[in-house]
């Protein structure tokens, strides 16, 4: 532990280690999204059919859920830094391969088998990262500042389409598809040496002043989670604390809460375009275009939701109401995208839907992953966010499959908006009437063991 007269007199490090997080996030979004940009070119040059193409893109929703649970245990084993550290350079190196498979494979059943078992490994060595992302965010961050750190990387999403996207498509239509695999790759690798180096707990951190460390540990930051202390005193994980993690009221209305949220994600990548080309007339190049604004508005109101929560909360609002009015006013704002069905114009259609985006975002930014990390259990902060995680993105196969069965036995997308909308009022009625309050799980039972004082935080000066 550095002594405190070799701290800095103030400092700003979490700010930090917000900035290096949403980055790798954002490059985490973007391996994950490449192969749709690359996509065309890989079916032309592999003589792939649409249903081969189909199973290498599912490839990696199936493995990020299947790991989310060993992906948290790593987590809570030996800590953010090293889990993090070691999986961003194996996910960076497998987005790398997919760019030699051409180089290694004599046909198009080798290339077939390399792309899926690369997707596979991408899927499953990323689990651990938006857990750990939410780890970081307990240990740095106070109550009081959670809603707009977490709103942040959960934004991700849209900063690695605004970016990435438009570098992609210049490299595939410059380069070949082979090098967006490349570059993303490549950065991944030069950020495992950024992580590494700039990473530390709070105690530890050589540019921590006093202040920012005192202002972070009262505000209920848990500081500790990542000590070598900590994690080697931590016990073997019980299967009392799964049963905990799967038994609680509050935690599963947010596992839900998250599922709903993802519900909305998955229907606007996969569906939202083919409904417009398809139902609503757009070609293809303007359909793509009408997917810009919504995108857009869904980050004003993911970095809006975070904001508006830590102010309820700084304002005098309990933890428990500061992070629900926010997500259950969001999700019902979300739900007037069943309107698209009854709106005649496509102008008034892209209109109605960047609207539902700012609410859908407002719920995100307030309402899933930052009440993970306020109310993961200190033992067991990975496994929180994990199975949170792999609960929510079971919906990233579940709705494009059911959106589609709904409309084959239909023929109606009215139907389907419909589907898709009852997920937003589904969980606002949850957050509202089931979810009760919103505490760290454990400290319930034992008030004096609480890990955080929100109350006590909207009382020290930010520093």
């Amino acid at each position: 532990m550095l002594k405190a007269n070799h701290r800095p007199q103030n400092s700003h490090v979490r700010v930090g280690i917000l900035c290096l997080i949403l980055f790798l996030s954002v490059v985490a979004y973007a391996d994950r999204s490449i192969l749709s940009i690359s996509g065309s070119a890989i079916k032309d040059e592999f003589g792939l059919s649409a249903i081969q193409l189909g199973l290498i893109l599912s490839a990696f929703s199936w493995a990020y859920v299947i790991g989310q649970i060993p992906g948290g245990l790593f987590l809570d084993r030996f800590g953010t830094k090293k889990v993090y550290g070691v999986t961003l350079a194996l996910w960076s190196i497998s987005t790398l391969l997919m760019g030699f498979v051409g180089e290694f494979s004599s046909g198009m059943t080798m290339a077939l088998t390399l792309m899926f078992a690369l997707r596979f490994a991408l899927g499953l060595i990323e689990a651990p990262s938006f857990p750990a992302n939410a780890r970081a965010v307990i240990m740095w961050f106070p109550s009081a500042e959670r809603g707009r750190a977490s709103s942040l990387f959960a934004s991700a999403q849209y900063f690695a389409v605004a970016i990435f996207s438009p570098l992609s498509g210049w490299l595939v239509s410059r380069f070949g598809w082979e090098w967006p695999f490349f570059v993303l790759g490549g950065i991944g690798v030069l950020a495992v040496f950024v992580w590494m180096g700039f990473m530390r707990s709070p105690r530890q951190h050589p540019q921590v002043s006093e202040n920012e460390l005192r202002y972070i540990e009262q505000g209920g930051a848990l500081v500790d989670i990542d000590s070598a202390q900590t994690l080697k005193a931590r016990p073997p994980l019980s299967k009392a604390m799964f049963r905990k993690l799967l038994s609680n009221r509050m935690l599963w209305c947010a596992y839900i809460g998250q599922y709903c949220i993802i519900a909305l994600s998955y229907f606007f990548i996969t569906w939202f375009p083919i409904y417009l080309v398809q139902a609503r007339g757009m070609n293809i190049l303007d359909a793509g275009f009408a997917t810009i604004a919504p995108a857009v508005f869904g980050f004003l109101g993911g970095i809006s939701g975070g904001y508006i929560s830590d102010k309820l909360l700084a304002s005098g609002w309990s933890l428990s109401w500061a992070r629900k009015t926010p997500y259950i006013v969001g999700m019902l704002m979300a739900a007037s995208l069943v309107l698209a069905a009854v709106i005649p114009s496509n102008v008034g259609i892209i209109a109605m839907m960047s609207f539902a985006f700012f609410g859908k975002g407002v719920a995100a930014g307030a309402g899933t992953w930052t009440i993970v990390s306020d109310t993961a259990p200190k033992e067991a902060v990975g496994l929180a966010g994990a199975i949170f995680n792999g609960i929510g993105n079971m919906a990233g196969f579940i709705t494009p499959l059911l959106f589609g069965i709904i409309v084959g036995l239909t023929g109606s997308y009215s139907i389907g908006l419909v589907f898709v909308g009852a997920h937003c009022v589904v969980a606002a009625l949850l957050f509202l009437l089931v979810m009760g309050p919103i505490e760290r799980v454990g400290a319930e039972q034992n008030p004096a063991a609480s890990y955080e004082n929100p109350e006590k935080a909207r009382g020290i000066k930010a520093v």
